[in-house]
């Protein structure tokens, strides 16, 4: 039984990452968190400006977001109608990424699926605040769907890495269990630095090789060059359909989400994006 946590804000987008998550799980037994946050109007700047003294407006925040929670639940149950699929509301007055984080150690959830925050240019996505701190936190493995993206079945999953990872089995699960039901093919990348692997990434990933047995995966070598140019120029060869990586400090999946905010990522126009932490619920 699958623990999973989907995060809503009630948008578009959101929904569109409920529905990839239920289509890639359709053949697994799931429990689904619908996870809302909400903050009582005292806490706004128009309430706080306009009737700050009102009482009992965290009580109307609070059945509202149950409201369109259980309205949202109908709304999947009747479209997807699916046996193997249990759906939870859970609704809380907290910031999301903390409630997010809380819950997925209270129930000690397998993955967190959540929608990207769209940008309005052709060719760039932005991956949203929320997303890039969920991702920081490090809680559990996080699958970012960008806006408008339908599922496909993942044949190929693209899974950069350094090598500077001592890599654990349980740091593999998610990806193995996708190519075990889906029969996809790994893809593990590598940029060269310009230099030789060391002693230590050789070992690496020897061990990589190793944990993944006889889960169909290669290894490619790419010229030195900018991570980002490598998976675009690895996307534009070869159609991906999930990339997958994972995060851990002073690798290049750090560094890119240096900056505080927002962070622009090309590849993520069209790519779901699976980043699993170095530790789960760390």
């Amino acid at each position: 039984m699958k623990r999973i946590i989907l995060p809503t804000d009630f948008s578009d987008n959101a929904y569109n990452a409920i529905r990839y998550a239920v289509k890639l799980f359709k053949d697994v037994k799931c429990t689904f968190y619908l996870l809302h946050t909400y903050t009582p109007a005292i806490y706004q700047a128009e309430y706080v400006l306009h009737s700050p003294g009102q009482i009992g407006l965290g009580d109307i925040y609070q059945e509202n977001s149950l409201n369109q929670l259980n309205e949202l639940k109908k709304k999947v149950t009747s479209e997807f109608n699916n046996k193997n699929h249990t759906f939870m509301v859970h609704s809380a007055f907290n910031i999301l990424v903390d409630e997010i984080v809380e819950t997925a150690k209270k129930e000690n959830a397998d993955l967190v699926i959540m929608g990207t925050q769209g940008a309005t240019g052709a060719k760039e996505i932005f991956i949203g605040t929320n997303t890039v701190h969920v991702i920081k936190r490090g809680c559990c493995p996080i699958l970012a769907i960008p806006p408008n993206v339908e599922f496909e079945v993942p044949k190929e999953i693209l899974f950069p890495t350094d090598f500077e990872i001592d890599y654990q089995k349980e740091q593999l699960n998610e990806i193995m269990d996708l190519s075990a039901r889906y029969k996809s093919k790994i893809n593990v990348m590598h940029v060269s630095s310009g230099y030789d692997l060391n002693d230590t990434q050789l070992k690496n990933k020897a061990k990589l090789d190793s944990l993944l047995g006889t889960t169909p995966h290669l290894f490619h070598e790419e010229p030195n060059q900018e991570i980002m140019t490598a998976i675009n120029t690895f996307q534009q060869k070869k159609q991906i359909d999930i990339l997958a990586m994972i995060q851990n400090k002073h690798t290049f999946l750090e560094r890119l989400f240096i900056e505080p905010i927002i962070k622009k990522l090309g590849f993520h126009e069209t790519i779901p994006f699976l980043v699993i932490p170095s530790h789960k619920n760390n």
